[in-house]
């Protein structure tokens, strides 16, 4: 009897071991907090939900809650808000153009102080250049792209063959810009819209760009708003409406020009290329994709996210940070998330998967985007982001809606940029 009574508290000491064992390795997983924005079109959330579930399925001692916040300004606020309130969050999908400000908040680690073998260091140098240069300052790596962009012009081929235009000849300068959307204005329906709300300032990086400018130096801490090519850019923004009656006066909603341009009532739109898949699953009618027109140059800003690892995570978290972000960008998963969304491959080896090249083939439109880097420059980013880009976002739309000529408004918008920039000189 003393015998039984033994083999069973053994047995019952063993299931506990085993069960404690369990509960142990349970506990043992490391949990990822990821935010992410839902900015443009697309089934974005699914094909998030979908690589992070494979991630796990690779990755069993890893658990990651995607938490989706909204756009990319939610999506900065509400992982800080988490990170002071002493919520776990480890890692986030942001605007690129946060650098700056995360790095003055403290709130980021440079990837160069995460990475450890070549294989990782030689991950970090395989994206594309152009996609890189909101992401590295002060000669590290803060941010690697993920949900990256150019913008693009989207332009209805019937209303082209209906105007008696080349369908295959979308404009490629401004003065071609201007004289094909005059001829397809009609009652009906205006020949460009460019947004001028949400983004207005990524729109007018484009054209100061072709205008042969950039918004600022490379450092964060000068802008160039009142420069001569620079206003000469947004008298012709302004143009487009008040002198060529190509596009309709005043501002125009960035969130509802794409259904606008389904709609048929603009023949082109600017727009980013990570709305592509959205209109090529809703258009009714023929459309093409053209890299922007140039003036002097050809030049887009490159824009959208990049993911960035949390300061306050701990060297697990880091660690486990950075293997679902090289997950979530090898190669094929980039092949995968161009194909879903409309965002561009983030490195020069997602077009040569299979996936990639097949689909670049059957669907030309889909390296557009890509093929536009060449011409690209990084888009608006300083200290002091936030408020110098609100300042030049109220100059653009201040100028487009007639309350100051093109000089005056950015003439204000460069005196207070600099005196917010002043300190960091």
């Amino acid at each position: 009897m003393f015998a039984e009574m033994k083999r069973v508290a053994f047995g019952a000491a063993c299931v506990s071991a085993l069960v404690g064992g369990m509960v142990g390795v349970a506990e043992a997983k490391t949990a990822l907090t990821l935010y992410y924005p839902i900015a443009v079109g697309g089934p974005l959330t699914q094909v998030v939900d979908g690589m992070v579930a494979d991630f796990e399925t690779a990755n069993p001692d890893i658990d990651v809650t995607a938490i989706y916040a909204g756009n990319y300004n939610d999506a900065r606020v509400k992982a800080l808000a988490a990170l002071t309130a002493g919520e776990p969050a480890q890692l986030s999908v942001m605007f690129s153009i946060d650098t700056y400000d995360l790095i003055e908040q403290d709130a980021i680690v440079p990837f160069d102080d995460v990475v450890k073998t070549d294989e990782d260091k030689a991950w970090l140098d395989s994206f594309y250049p152009a996609l890189m240069e909101n992401g590295r300052t002060l000669g590290k790596t803060w941010g690697v792209p993920f949900q990256r962009s150019t913008i693009v012009m989207y332009y209805n081929k019937d209303l082209f063959k209906a105007a008696g235009l080349d369908p295959n000849h979308p404009p490629t300068s401004w003065d071609e810009l201007a004289e094909m959307g005059k001829t397809l204005t009609t009652g009906d329906h205006y020949g460009i819209m460019i947004p001028s709300t949400g983004y207005p300032y990524w729109m007018f990086g484009a054209l100061a760009k072709q205008n042969g400018e950039t918004l600022m130096d490379g450092d964060g801490k000068v802008t160039y708003f009142d420069k001569p090519a620079v206003v000469e850019a947004l008298r012709y923004w302004r143009d487009l409406s008040v002198k060529y009656g190509a596009m309709p006066e005043g501002t125009i909603e960035w969130g509802t020009l794409r259904q606008n341009f389904l709609e048929g009532k603009t023949a082109m739109m600017w727009h980013s290329t990570g709305n592509l898949t959205a209109v090529k699953k809703d258009a009714t009618f023929d459309f093409g994709v053209a890299m922007l027109p140039g003036n002097k140059m050809a030049g887009s800003p490159t824009g959208g996210g990049n993911f960035y690892i949390f300061k306050k995570s701990t060297d697990e978290e880091k660690a486990a940070s950075l293997k679902l972000i090289q997950f979530m960008t090898a190669p094929e998963r980039s092949a995968q998330w161009s194909i879903a969304t409309g965002y561009m491959g983030v490195s020069p080896a997602s077009y040569e998967t299979k996936a990639l090249t097949d689909y670049v083939a059957e669907f030309p439109p889909a390296a557009v985007a890509r093929d536009q880097l060449k011409y690209a420059t990084a888009e608006l980013s300083t200290y002091q982001t936030g408020r110098v880009r609100k300042l030049l976002d109220d100059a653009i739309q201040s100028a487009l809606t007639g309350a100051a000529t093109p000089e005056e408004a950015l003439k204000g918008a460069q005196s207070q940029a600099e005196a917010l920039l002043k300190p960091y000189l």
